[in-house]
């Protein structure tokens, strides 16, 4: 420990007798001395930065010892403890200039180096790190690279092997591929070499602290007070709804949006690989499956916590996505009493949606005939929401499809709502959301109660087609 001290404070001489405490001062925060910018260009005045930053990291991993798995608080005491004693010997800083360089360590031991700006804006929804110079953010639906960058391939690997070791996972050559959530809710993937061929990388999607609600995506344009109206009250009555759509489509959002019209009286089970649903209700246990250690065992999946959930009296039973052999328990549940549940599956259109559905209840391993499985849909989901992303970056409903039946084999849908486009005004696409004119089973149910039906909602406009 001794030795490394001595180390470093010869190191800060070295440096300090180069070229003055007050230029080695400048380079440790970034900048560049008065006399040298002008000689020198901003990447090497950026690689000096980077050599001293190293150098003190190097250093302080070295003193946290055991600390590494100390509460984050007590982490930055150590860090701020550090950066005090440290530059005291070597390098004169004043006060904005070490809470700046304390922060950045605190940043490479606990947070996401370099990324911790990117995660602390709002508006960015995807982090994708390519390489040490490639760096992409999803900002109001469209990419854009950055200006962060990593030092090397080492940089990110260690970036990526500290959010491994927060979630309490592992990840190495044995090992390349992490798929986790951080803390935040955000979800995290990452590929070592052998399996990402040209270095490590990254991918994080952020999810915010406040779930978006019915009202938030209604200002948003996501769908028309009419679809609103429908949802709420298909959801209230307890149907089972299905949302498809692709990847970065909104799906989870809207699922959470629409779990906001569960009765706060009910029991809901979540059954999610990773936890990203934040719910109000205050009755809500939250089921996370659980990959293979690094021996291989552990595995919880999907589908055992689809049929645990059975037996924790659930009003409502939420699968994030159903991706595999869960879907024929899932659609078992629906058909035995657990009316109301919610789930999303990737898919192109609702009747996409179906076809993987059914596949999806093959990958079971249970060799059941097609008319079979179709029947267990058209008895288990009651309503299709497909929710796209278009090419403006906005996410819309793109229809609301009822199930009705079965015709021999295949099944029966009726479109309720669909978003009808107009064309483009600049680089917004126009449109408009309208229903078909067919009014669904839910009114008939309505009248039964003796509740108000809104037929207004489910009118055609002028001159569109009747597809009643």
């Amino acid at each position: 420990m001794r030795q490394a001290d001595r180390s470093l404070r010869e190191h800060f001489r070295r440096s300090v007798a180069q070229t003055g405490s007050r230029r080695l001062a400048q380079r440790v925060v970034g900048q560049q001395p008065t006399e040298e910018r002008e000689e020198r260009s901003g990447a090497r005045s950026l690689s000096g930065y980077h050599e001293i930053k190293s150098a003190l990291f190097s250093r302080l991993l070295e003193e946290l010892g055991e600390q590494a798995t100390s509460s984050e608080e007590e982490i930055r005491e150590t860090v701020n403890d550090f950066v005090g004693r440290v530059l005291d010997e070597g390098v004169a800083l004043n006060e904005t200039e070490r809470t700046r360089l304390a922060e950045e360590l605190t940043d490479e031991v606990i947070g996401l180096g370099p990324l911790a700006p990117l995660m602390a804006d709002p508006a960015v929804t995807d982090i994708l790190v390519n390489g040490p110079t490639e760096i992409y953010i999803e900002r109001f639906g469209g990419l854009e690279e950055t200006d962060v960058r990593f030092r090397d391939h080492e940089h990110i690997r260690r970036v990526i092997e500290r959010i491994a070791a927060r979630v309490g996972r592992r990840i190495d050559t044995a090992s390349p591929l992490l798929d986790a959530r951080l803390p935040d809710g955000s979800r995290v993937n990452a590929t070592l070499p052998p399996v990402s061929i040209d270095g490590p990388t990254l991918s994080i999607r952020r999810f915010g602290h406040h779930r978006l609600t019915q009202q938030d995506l209604l200002s948003l344009h996501e769908f028309s007070q009419g679809m609103l109206v429908y949802l709420d009250l298909a959801v209230r009555l307890k149907k089972n709804i299905l949302i498809s759509g692709g990847t970065g489509a909104g799906k989870s959002t809207l699922l959470g949006a629409l779990a906001e019209s569960i009765p706060v009286s009910e029991r809901i089970v979540t059954i999610e690989d990773a936890a990203e649903l934040i719910l109000d209700q205050p009755n809500v246990v939250r089921l996370e499956t659980r990959p293979a250690n690094i021996e291989g065992q552990g595995v919880v999946r999907q589908r055992e916590l689809v049929i645990n959930s059975l037996r924790m009296r659930p009003d409502r039973v939420i699968v994030g996505e159903v991706r595999g052999g869960e879907a024929l328990d899932m659609l078992q549940a629906m058909n035995t009493g657990h009316e109301g549940s919610l789930s999303t599956i990737h898919a192109n259109g609702p009747r996409d949606a179906l076809s993987r559905l059914e596949t999806m209840v093959l990958m079971s391993g249970l060799e059941l005939p097609s008319r079979a499985i179709r029947e267990q849909m058209v008895g288990a989901l009651q309503v299709l929401v497909h929710v796209r992303r278009f090419e403006d970056g906005v996410r819309r409903i793109e229809s609301i499809s009822e199930v009705v039946g079965l015709e021999e084999s295949t099944v029966l849908t009726n479109d309720l709502f669909v978003f009808k486009r107009s064309g483009r005004g600049g680089r917004r696409i126009r449109g408009e959301f309208h229903a078909t004119g067919v009014v669904p089973r839910l009114a008939d149910e309505l009248r039964e109660r003796g509740d108000e039906v809104p037929l207004d909602i489910f009118r055609a406009p002028k001159g569109a087609p009747d597809r009643g």
